[in-house]
This record gives structure tokens, C-alpha cells and sequence, in this order.
């Protein structure tokens, strides 16, 4: 079966997130790159977004559990994301990275990369 990917680069969010107290009253912004590696369509896409996985779902998912409420891990939050590109059947791998943006001066950002593929945790 053939695959192709889709990415989401550099989506920046406004995030509950932390195990210090500090990080427990303000948001703070991290960033999440993802690259999926999907199943391609037996059937012809007739250029129907129905056809195909849909980012702009994806995306709208991700934001929707950031603001669900407060997580302390990075880790967390990834495979959360994770799990939300597996749902879609199609999907069968991913690869993310959460980063917080905030936490010190000296780097762009601080977190986690990930690989999860279908029947693998």
C-alpha cells in the first residue's frame, strides 16, 4: 500500500501546562510539529476532502484539548496528540514534538519528540 505524509509545522498554542505552581495560574505558549504518515485511498480522491485526512480536523482537535484544561507534562500532552492522529484509521504513524517556548531565556524551547505508529503504544 502506498503512504504520504502530512505535516503541521510550528503550531503555536496558548497552553495550560506545568508541574510548578507558577505554571498553574497562566497560560503559556508551546509549539507542536507533526508529521503523519497515512494510508493513500484504493478509491479515486475526486479532490473531496472527505477522501483524505483532514489537518485542518486535526488541528481543530489539538486545540480543543488544550483548552480542555490543565496538563502537567509535556509528555502528556503529546501522546494525547498522538492518540488524536491515530484515531483516523487511515493514519498510521506519527511523529510529534511539544515544545514550551517560555521556560528559559537561553533556548527557543524545551520538550519532548515522540513516534507512535498503529498497534504500537
Amino acid at each position: 500500500m502506498r503512504t504520504y505524509r502530512i505535516r503541521v509545522k510550528d503550531l503555536v498554542l496558548m497552553c495550560s501546562i506545568g508541574v510548578y505552581a507558577h505554571e498553574k495560574t497562566k497560560r503559556q505558549r508551546v509549539r507542536i510539529n507533526l508529521e503523519m504518515t497515512v494510508q493513500e485511498s484504493v478509491t479515486p480522491l475526486d479532490d473531496d476532502i472527505a477522501n483524505v485526512v483532514s489537518y485542518d480536523t486535526i488541528i481543530d482537535s489539538i486545540r480543543s484539548l488544550v483548552e480542555s484544561g490543565h496538563i502537567n507534562l509535556v509528555e502528556t500532552l503529546a501522546d494525547a496528540i498522538a492518540d488524536i492522529c491515530l484515531a483516523d484509521r487511515r493514519v498510521e504513524a506519527v511523529r510529534l514534538s511539544v515544545e514550551k517556548l517560555d521556560v528559559f531565556r537561553e533556548t527557543d524551547g524545551v520538550g519532548v519528540e515522540i513516534e507512535r505508529s498503529r498497534g504500537r503504544a
